[in-house]
């Protein structure tokens, strides 16, 4: 039987305090909510250029994001690689009004949320998606 985890990485950026314990906790309690389970799950924080590289290699996108996912789900079990840019986090941080925490917060759930299953596609999708982060962000008392 495979291990279940969250493992947490920094791409050419400095590491940063993060509780990653309650974090991995929340993430596993999202996931176990929605009815699945918890695989092998990476977040990897990275710089805007890092990301930016990424989105052109993979996605053939020419754009700036704050988070790409990557889909490693089998059947029930949530698996896959949330890779997310800082930069764009904090700028977003400022633009939204809301603390720097705060936002990285949203973008690691909205990319689990993607992961289970929820699209934002159309704006009915977007605010579904909206709505369960949220939500679970409700959740996550630190």
């Amino acid at each position: 039987m495979s291990e279940s985890f969250v493992e947490f990485y920094y791409q050419d950026i400095d590491k940063f305090v993060l509780d990653e314990r309650l974090i991995c906790d929340w993430i596993n309690g999202a996931i176990r909510n929605e009815n699945k389970k918890l695989g092998e799950l990476n977040c990897i924080f990275c710089s805007d250029s890092f990301l930016y590289e990424m989105n052109q290699t993979y996605l053939d996108h020419d754009k700036y994001t704050d988070i790409i996912t990557f889909n490693y789900v089998e059947e029930n079990k949530i698996s896959g690689d949330l890779y997310i840019s800082l930069d764009r986090v904090f700028e977003n941080a400022t633009t939204y009004n809301v603390s720097k925490m705060q936002e990285l917060k949203r973008v690691i759930i909205h990319g689990v949320l993607h992961l289970i299953g929820y699209n934002d596609k159309t704006p009915e999708e977007a605010d579904e998606i909206r709505a369960k982060e949220d939500f679970y962000l409700t959740l996550l008392v630190d």
